[in-house]
């Protein structure tokens, strides 16, 4: 008969050891007779026998425990065990059997502890086995190959005496061609809770059952008059569809009595996948979300789900308070983007879920504290802070675990979560016989809990922030298995907070130095801070030159929220994506309201209007914008006779405006003239444009020539004016007509003369002749109406 273990906490009985030395001798015969035997064959005995040794280290048989009903038995139940052994060796195993066996009940957590680090070494099992027909046989086990088993023992036969935690032993038992004697070549240890009567005094026990997602949506809108909502994939759809993560964890969570600890930003993305909404694609292009279905009924099974429930709301989207208490106080205007946060929380679950949360609590990741991070936690209002027991760990002398509620100053209660309980099902559980073990360590260690002491006590079971499917199923497992048991009652996370606290449980919170290092890598830096301040920076200056901020503040006050999230730990390339790809798209935006381009404008004289455009291509309109033209050399050119001169700027959603400003000339020559909007508070927005002025004035010398060109054109037409007259009277005189009087002839014909050289060319030539009607003068204007497009090249100007 096997030894048991040597684990704390064991302590067997008088009569077991009787057993246990009553096997020893009868198992020492086989090897007396062995030392009688040929010296040739000692050397293969001795390899024998380090061959056994080497196989009961290693364990040449795998033993997966992958159930156990009822994982809590009281009087009267039967206990089934079912799994599965695999034959890791190179032998066949034969003559083997699978067998239960229960050692001393362990007296501590630690000792819960010990075993569950052991649970598959070798040496085997416990005391002695329970044999007869509680087993199971196999006649041989060959190499690679499993066998699935179940056994069923009732509870009796299991000589379980006082309430408490007893290991239990899987063992498969057999024998190897080399090896040819009966031996423990596998085991599996797990832990059967043994209350079978109701405890005098139960453990209140609060669990928290987190309902949070990663960052789906961004700040992107599209440009209609709903705004419909972007997001980055479509991987939220996949989590609340039947059978994903977050189904599965409404579905498990409406049947137990929990907090919910909901983060507002998961509400709010799937409320906002109820209507019409977008997904990013490849590049710049989105496809139309067809999950609205699915969305509306998450919603109302989650409705029913809390009605009457406990709802505990975190600030939108989960800040990393650590991260901000560590990196983002520094920088200006971190600390109110997470009071931004907690006053939506409310608001926003109300809206969604039509129930009042509770918005007293603030949630470091782990649980794990500083002073930096309590200050900052309760900076927003939230007065409880969630730790847990790693962090803030006992300092005194306590021979059992205080309640959860710890006063820690400045008004601030720290509700410490039991750190084995709460990370009980951190690990992979993909596999049924790790979720069993998780199970029956869980309720181990809370039965273990129950009874260290009889003081009424209150514990908190705070597991990781986003579950997976099969680590939500274990817990919901062992919660049910609680909530039914016989030794723990539920309790809300309120009533815990304000549950007395234990006067020699530890207040002190841990130094900022002791913050464990391996969160600490895991934080947004500082550059991420500094990031979001000058998001946060152009937001402002963008909103209030919008006729309806709220279309452009509710969707990137979000996004800014969203780029503090817990869910970014881990995932800093993406976490810097999302906060720039915020920032571009409010960059686009802000660039849709706009001067436009000009050219170099002349002037040709000394005053005249510079007309300048600006264009809004925003749904909304814009107004409260200045529109500043500045002279960069007023000595020469001056506007509305200053160095500069400001216009009010309204323009309506898809169009332009043009102003128009007086500008005056002193000298010529070219000047470089800047355009600036600016917000009503003097704040630039957006990109300056600079054009040159080119000033040409008009000079006495150039009026003389332009004088003396006139004059000339005058003569010319008075000669052809009496060349004509003269050329009528020749005709009336060849006609017969009375030649005209002598007043009528110049006074010497040599004055006039008759030769056709002198004509005036379009008498003698094939244009018109001088008879034709005279072109009556152009009444339309020389300049072309005033138009509000861009100036071209080389414009003119008003004058």
């Amino acid at each position: 008969m096997a030894e048991a273990a040597d684990f704390p906490g064991m302590s067997p009985s008088p009569a077991r050891r009787w057993l246990r030395r009553t096997g020893a001798l009868l198992a020492g015969a086989p090897l007396l007779a062995g030392l009688l035997q040929l010296p040739a064959a000692a050397p293969a005995q001795a390899a024998g026998r380090a061959s056994a040794k080497a196989a009961s280290d290693t364990g040449t048989v795998a033993v997966a425990v992958d159930s156990l009903s009822p994982g809590a038995p009281i009087e009267g139940d039967t206990v089934t065990v079912s799994g599965t052994v695999t034959n890791n060796g190179k032998q066949t195993v034969t003559d083997a059997h699978v067998g239960l066996s229960v050692g001393a009940a362990l007296t501590t957590r630690s000792a819960i502890d010990s075993v569950a680090k052991r649970s598959d070494a070798l040496p085997a099992t416990y005391g002695s086995e329970v044999g007869g027909k509680y087993v199971a046989e196999f006649a041989k086990l060959t190499p690679g190959v499993s066998e699935h088993f179940t056994l069923s023992v009732p509870v009796d036969k299991l000589d379980l005496d006082e309430d408490g935690v007893y290991p239990l032993g899987v063992s498969l038992s057999g024998e190897t061609s080399s090896q040819q004697w009966e031996q423990v070549l596998g085991v599996q240890r797990t832990f059967l809770p043994w209350q079978p009567d109701e405890a005098d005094t139960r453990t209140r026990t609060t669990v928290l059952w987190p309902l949070m997602s990663t960052v789906h949506m961004t700040a992107e809108t599209g440009s209609n008059e709903q705004q419909t909502p972007v997001f980055l994939n479509d991987d939220l759809a996949e989590e609340i569809a039947p059978g994903g993560r977050l189904d599965q964890l409404l579905t498990l969570g409406k049947g137990l009595d929990v907090t919910w600890v909901i983060d507002p930003d998961l509400l709010a993305s799937v409320d906002a996948m109820t209507g019409s909404y977008r997904v990013r694609g490849e590049g710049d292009t989105t496809t139309a979300g067809t999950h609205q279905a699915i969305a509306k009924q998450w919603l109302d099974d989650l409705q029913n789900a809390v009605l009457g429930k406990e709802v505990v709301a975190l600030p939108f989207a989960d800040p990393d308070l650590a991260s901000l208490a560590h990196n983002g106080t520094g920088v200006t205007g971190s600390l109110s983007q997470l009071k931004e946060a907690t006053d939506v929380a409310a608001t926003t679950v109300e809206t969604v879920l039509h129930v009042t949360p509770n918005t007293d609590f603030a949630w470091p990741v782990d649980g794990a504290v500083d002073p930096s991070i309590v200050k900052v936690a309760t900076s927003a209002g939230a007065d409880k802070v969630i730790a847990r027991s790693d962090s803030l760990t006992e300092t005194g002398d306590l021979t059992y675990t205080p309640s959860a509620a710890r006063p820690i100053g400045g008004g601030t209660t720290a509700v410490v979560a039991d750190s084995r309980l709460s990370k009980a099902f951190s690990g992979d559980l993909t596999k049924a016989s790790a979720s069993t073990l998780a199970v029956q360590e869980f309720l181990a260690q809370s039965l273990s809990l129950n009874l260290q002491t009889d003081k009424q006590r209150s514990i908190v079971v705070a597991p990781q922030r986003m579950p997976t499917a099969s680590q939500a199923r274990s817990l919901a497992e062992a919660v049910t298995t609680l909530q039914g048991g016989t030794w723990s009652q539920s309790q809300q996370l309120a009533a815990t907070a304000e549950a007395k606290p234990d006067p020699d449980a530890t207040t002190k919170v841990p130094s900022k130095s002791a913050y464990p290092s391996s969160l600490r890598k895991q934080e947004l830096p500082r550059s991420a801070f500094e990031q979001i301040a000058d998001t946060q920076d152009k937001l402002d200056n963008f909103k209030v030159v919008l006729a309806n901020e709220a279309r452009v503040v509710t969707p990137f006050g979000r996004a800014i929220n969203r780029e503090m999230s817990t869910s970014w730990r881990g995932r800093s390339t993406a976490a810097s994506t999302f906060r720039q790809g915020v920032q571009a798209y409010l960059d686009t935006l802000t660039g849709q309201v706009k001067l436009i381009d000009k050219s170099e404008t002349k002037l040709s004289g000394r005053s005249a209007t510079i007309p300048v455009t600006v264009q809004n291509n925003l749904v909304q309109g814009v107004d409260h914008l200045v529109l500043r033209l500045t002279s960069t050399n007023p000595t020469r050119l001056e506007i509305s006779g200053e160095a500069y001169a400001e216009q009010p700027i309204t323009v309506s959603g898809g169009h332009t405006t043009t102003v128009k400003f007086t500008t005056s000339a002193k000298v010529n020559g070219q000047t470089t003239v800047i355009a600036q909007l600016y917000t009503e508070d003097g704040q630039k927005y957006g990109a300056p444009v600079t054009f040159d002025v080119k000033v040409t004035e008009i000079t006495a010398t150039v009026m003389l020539v332009i004088g003396g060109g006139v004059l000339l054109l005058v003569l010319a037409g008075f000669r052809m004016y009496t060349q004509r007259k003269r050329a009528a009277a020749r005709e009336r005189s060849e006609d017969g007509e009375d030649a005209p009087d002598a007043a009528d002839e110049p006074a010497d014909a040599s004055q006039n003369p008759e030769g056709p050289e002198d004509r005036p060319k379009e008498e003698s030539g094939t244009g018109a002749g001088a008879d034709d009607p005279e072109q009556p003068s152009d009444e339309t204007a020389d300049t072309a109406a005033e138009s509000a497009d861009p100036s071209g090249t080389g414009e003119r100007v008003d004058r």
